[in-house]
């Protein structure tokens, strides 16, 4: 495992120990427990800038899945360096702010914290991340943890549906994507980022070349909030300040951008990506600066700011995407400016668009609003606030002698330079490129002007403030004023950058570029003469004073666009259109009847099998083969059939349980008799502690009535039964009858010993063959015991619940059976001695942690039968919940172990070892994961039956 796998997984390490701290250090404020993560990865990646300047790309692969070409490959180059700097580096200066900024003792800050760690780790996992499968695990992460992080105040109603606004469009352009990744995996058999790329001249006349193109950008666009899809960044601001400040400003809509630079070395030579690329970055550019001069809340106007410059990076990658259609010429250079550009441009937006939101929590903080028409004349009260936020927006306005002068000076070049190209009917349409450029650049630097002026300047208003202004702490002032800082150095200082951050990142967007142990020519200069784009600036500064002078009066400045008609009613009624026909859809067949989600699911299994075998021309059946039916299996089945027919005839539920169980014993019977101990015991435990639930659930329900059964409700209970059992017969012996290929059974007996070093073959299979399976089986038993925990411990309010509630107590009482109990004192304890013997045994004989877990659960209900659940919770003072926590983590982290040694991901290892006493003794690393798998059922069983049994 390399140090950028460790990067990762720091800040996801981390959040777990972040409840920890704020228990036992309430004391401190946890964000001084937080800040060192941040400050170390920035200082580790900072360190990293000398070898990748040179050329010196650093990657390490971590063997997941190997078989399906998913490992866990990091790369770390130019472009992932400069968005790593970004994450760390703002997130430091965010989780500082926050500090103060967050009130420990009225917010729950350690799931503040907590999301922000995982949001951190996630956009690291995006950036770093070769494998497409694992960047798209990370990429829906950042989703996840953006959702809980806006809706952080989720009593406000504006939080929940900002948050759900987000998670719905990004995920849906993730889901998109995702299509996309597969699409480009299949045309080059590959799912490394740097494979595909290396490819791409192969794969540009594939059938799904376009489609995978089209796919992919959906997904950058979702996430960059481009038009038409950015209607969830301005809601997303219900967030807190610093989460604003991170996700929405520097680092998850900066997600999109990062895509479209990766994927460009694919999808940059092709007409389709420069038109859609550049025309929607435009669009987003206009729309969004057009709709930030209406806004009346500060945070909103940054929102759509942020749209509006998301949407100038995003159309300079766009034009520097021009530059592969003149691979090999001299005249590529002119456009990978463009490319230039969109990286100073994505620096300098993190630090001004970063400050100003600071500016804007400090604000809300120390006046309690962020309404412009309540706000005016605190420049004198709050003057250092005053001074970032006008370096902050005069910078975004593109003044001199700021950074975002020098990249908005570089746009417009870019724009211009457009206009000459002449391939992709470029001649027709390019034209407008500066145009729109012009147009919006204007309405930038009115809305920076409105943040500023109508802020800080004109009439103090006291009366509408809800608390009286005056400076924010020093701790709150620190991270806007280094931000703002940063603008100025970067303003005065660009060529910092130049062969840093800038000509690295520019290698790995466009290698085709460059010959071998060449570098693009970085050179930012503050001065080029009396040229366009500096007559374009004074006709900026000039329209845009005029217009700011007009802001108050002409209301076609400040009223909304259009009044019935926008993109956030479209979303609105077309949510609302998909829950009243899901609502419809699901009332039709969730009817609250078992019995019909039973026929609606053994219906579809019929019909599809049914149709597999008639469709493959029947199922050949050859009992040639069959061993003959013994007296004893005789015996067995025709106990087993009488059993199961009886229950058809029974009125009592306590009846039907016996005989339920009674059909259950008879299968553990078959398996003693075909000699396969492990499935007997197995059986053998679930049955009894199957039909202890039986009586807990059932003791809730009223009691039998005897009614008149209709003819058509009996015909439809025969043929589902008949016809699933039909069907499994028939499909089992074919299958027994004729086999293509030899059976994988001999594979595992011969590779039990050798490959796993068990002896056990059905316990090494569930741990080391299949442990894939046994994992994600004992994660859905957690899932499913804590959803039945959760659903009991509902207070839903309704009388009858109430009244069930009172009589869970009574469920297991103390029981007076002397007898039982002193039985039970011996037989407890022989069956967890025998419980812990086939744990250990497991793996070389009958046994192993799936069995003895539930043999421990059996021994535990008896212990509850016979003296009471809560003598039981005395005597065996236990939190299964956290066991069942304790044993899935234990399970993971020993599939995980494997990394340390470059094996794939749940990769065990066995040896011999000479012990004191023991002699030589086998080791094997799967006895770790059989514990998990023992904990974790032990602590799903009783945390049901606890739940159910009894309400605590």
């Amino acid at each position: 495992m390399s140090l950028l796998h460790i990067a990762i997984m720091v800040p996801l390490l981390y959040a777990v120990l972040v409840p920890l701290f704020y228990k036992y250090m309430k004391r401190v404020h946890t964000g001084w427990f937080i800040l060192p993560v941040p400050v170390v990865l920035f200082a580790y990646f900072l360190g990293r800038i000398p070898s990748v300047q040179e050329g010196g790309d650093i990657i390490s692969t971590l063997r997941w899945i190997p078989s399906l070409g998913i490992n866990f490959t990091v790369y770390l180059d130019g472009l992932s360096l400069l968005f790593s700097l970004l994450i760390t580096g703002i997130g430091m200066l965010v989780v500082l702010y926050s500090v103060f900024y967050m009130e420990k003792d009225k917010e729950a800050i350690h799931r503040f914290y907590i999301y922000l760690l995982l949001f951190m780790g996630a956009m690291l996992g995006v950036v770093l991340s070769d494998n497409i499968m694992v960047l798209y695990g990370f990429w829906e992460l950042t989703s996840i943890s953006s959702f809980l992080l806006i809706a952080f105040w989720y009593t406000r109603e504006r939080s929940r549906y900002g948050a759900l606004k987000s998670m719905l469009i990004t995920v849906f352009g993730g889901l998109a994507m995702f299509t996309g990744f597969l699409m480009l995996s299949i045309m080059t058999n590959s799912m490394s980022v740097r494979e595909i790329i290396a490819s791409a001249s192969e794969i540009t006349g594939h059938a799904l070349f376009i489609p995978a193109m089209i796919l992919i950008l959906l997904g950058a666009f979702t996430k960059s909030a481009q038009f038409p899809f950015h209607i969830w960044l301005p809601d997303a601001m219900e967030a807190p300040t610093p989460v604003s400040a991170y996700l929405h400003s520097a680092t998850m809509v900066k997600a999109g951008l990062y895509l479209v630079a990766r994927f460009s070395p694919v999808f940059a030579g092709q007409a389709e990506w420069f038109w859609i690329v550049t025309v929607v970055g435009l669009t987003t550019l206009l729309y969004g600066s057009v709709r930030a001069i209406k806004q009346k809340d500060l945070k909103a106007l940054l929102a759509f700011s942020t749209v509006s410059q998301l949407g100038l990076i995003m159309s300079l990658l766009g034009l520097g995407s021009a530059a592969a259609f003149y691979s090999g010429n001299p005249d590529s250079m002119i456009y990978t400016k463009a490319t230039t550009a969109a990286i100073f441009h994505l620096i300098n937006h993190a630090t001004f668009k970063g400050a100003l939101f600071m500016v804007v929590g400090i604000i809300d903080h120390e006046t309690g609003t962020r309404d412009i028409r309540k706000l005016g004349g605190l420049m004198s009260l709050m003057p250092i606030t005053f001074t970032v936020a006008a370096i902050g927006a005069f910078s975004m306005a593109g003044l001199p002698p700021f950074n975002g002068f020098l990249s908005k000076e570089m746009f417009f070049t870019a724009a211009l330079h457009a206009t000459e190209m002449d391939f992709w009917n470029a001649e027709t349409w390019s034209v407008l490129i500066p145009v729109v450029a012009w147009v919006a650049s204007v309405f930038t630097f009115l809305y920076s002007m409105i943040l500023v002026f109508k802020t800080f300047t004109g009439k103090f208003q006291p009366e509408k403030l809800d608390k009286k202004p005056h400076e924010a702490p020093l701790g709150m002032l620190i991270p806007p004023v280094i931000l703002a800082s940063l603008v100025i150095l970067f303003g005065l200082f660009p060529n910092i950058l130049s062969y840093s951050l800038i000509e690295p990142a520019m290698a790995a967007i466009q290698p085709a570029m460059l010959a071998p142990g060449d570098k693009f020519l970085v050179k930012i200069e503050f001065w080029h003469g009396w040229t366009t784009e500096i007559f374009m600036t004074i006709g900026i500064i000039i329209l845009g004073t005029l217009l700011y002078k007009l802001y108050g009066r002409a209301r076609v400045l400040n009223r909304p666009l259009i009044n019935k008609i926008s993109l956030n009613r479209a979303y609105d009624g077309g949510l609302a259109a998909l829950e009243r026909g899901g609502s419809r859809i699901t009332r039709f067949y969730m009817t609250g009847s078992i019995r019909h989600y039973v026929i609606y699911i053994f219906g579809f299994m019929i019909a599809l099998l049914g149709y597999g075998i008639v469709y493959s021309g029947g199922i050949q059946i050859n009992v040639a083969n069959y061993a003959p039916v013994s007296f004893y299996e005789a015996i067995v089945i025709l106990v087993l059939v009488v059993s199961v027919l009886a229950l058809l005839f029974v009125r009592t539920r306590l009846v039907a349980i016996i005989l339920t169980g009674m059909s259950g014993y008879m299968v553990t019977l078959f398996f003693v008799i075909f000699r396969a101990p492990d499935l007997a015991l197995t059986q053998m435990i679930v049955e009894t502690v199957s039909v202890m639930l039986f009586l807990l659930c059932f003791y809730h329900l009223p009691k039998l009535k005897k009614e008149k059964v209709s003819l058509s409700f009996k015909w439809t209970n025969a043929l589902i039964s008949a016809g699933v059992g039909i069907v499994m017969t028939l499909i089992a012996l074919g299958a027994t009858s004729g086999r293509m290929f030899e059976p994988i059974s001999d594979f595992f007996v011969k590779g039990s010993k050798e490959l796993a070093g068990g002896k056990n073959v059905v316990n090494v299979i569930l741990v080391d063959f299949r442990g894939f399976d046994t994992m994600l089986e004992i994660t859905v038993l957690c899932i499913a015991a804590l959803a039945i925990y959760g659903m009991i411990k509902i207070d839903s309010g309704d009388a009858i619940l109430g009244e069930r509630v009172k009589r869970l107590d009574i469920i297991l009482p103390n029981s007076n059976d002397v007898i039982l109990k002193t039985i039970s004192k011996v037989v407890i304890f022989i069956i967890l001695t025998f419980s812990f013997y086939l744990f250990l045994a497991g793996h070389n004989s009958t046994g192993g942690g799936f069995i003895g877990g539930l043999m421990t659960a059996a021994a535990l209900v008896l212990l509850s039968m016979a003296f009471g659940m809560d003598i039981s919770r005395k005597i065996i003072p236990v939190n299964y919940r956290a066991m069942t926590a304790v044993g899935l983590l234990t399970a993971y982290l020993t599939a995980m172990g494997s990394f340390m040694f470059g094996k794939p991901f749940l990769s065990h290892a066995f040896g011999h070892f000479n012990l004191p006493l023991l002699g030589d003794t086998e080791l094997a690393t799967a006895v770790l994961f059989d514990l998990g798998v023992y904990l974790t059922v032990v602590g799903v069983t009783m945390t049901i039956i606890y739940s159910i049994g009894k309400d605590d």
